[in-house]
């Protein structure tokens, strides 16, 4: 039997999922006011650090399969806060503290200021909807 490839592993819905937070953190920016947007693109954020979070044990396991502990722990610290945040970020939105969602956005953006997105990106609006999932 040939080998099967997986061609959605973590490390691409990492990349693709680190983007569109970039791509809602710019659109959370421009909102002036708190409404039905907001929401879904603050969840969106919230949602998809978690899915990163929930993905680093699946990106580690071939590293330390193989005894790379040094390494995968690495990876672990340079990913840990994803979790952190996204909690963080949830119980803000739904405690309707958007002072702190706003503080929690631009930390965020600062994580993730090499993540390039280009013009004509592929993306769309993913955020569409987050709020009712959260």
């Amino acid at each position: 039997m040939s080998r099967l490839i997986n061609p959605d592993s973590a490390g691409k819905d990492r990349a693709r999922l680190s983007k569109a937070i970039v791509l809602a953190v710019r659109e959370l920016a421009k909102q002036t006011e708190v409404n039905r947007e907001s929401k879904d693109l603050a969840a969106f954020i919230s949602l998809a650090l978690k899915t990163i979070s929930e993905g680093i044990d699946a990106s580690v396991a071939a590293w330390e399969k193989r005894g790379y502990w040094v390494k995968a722990d690495r990876f672990r610290m340079e990913w840990m806060w994803t979790g952190q945040f996204a909690e963080k970020l949830k119980v803000a939105i739904l405690g309707d503290d958007w002072g702190t969602v706003a503080i929690l956005s631009a930390q965020i953006a600062q994580k993730f200021n090499k993540v390039l997105i280009a013009q004509n990106h592929r993306l769309g609006r993913p955020w569409v909807g987050a709020y009712r999932q959260l």
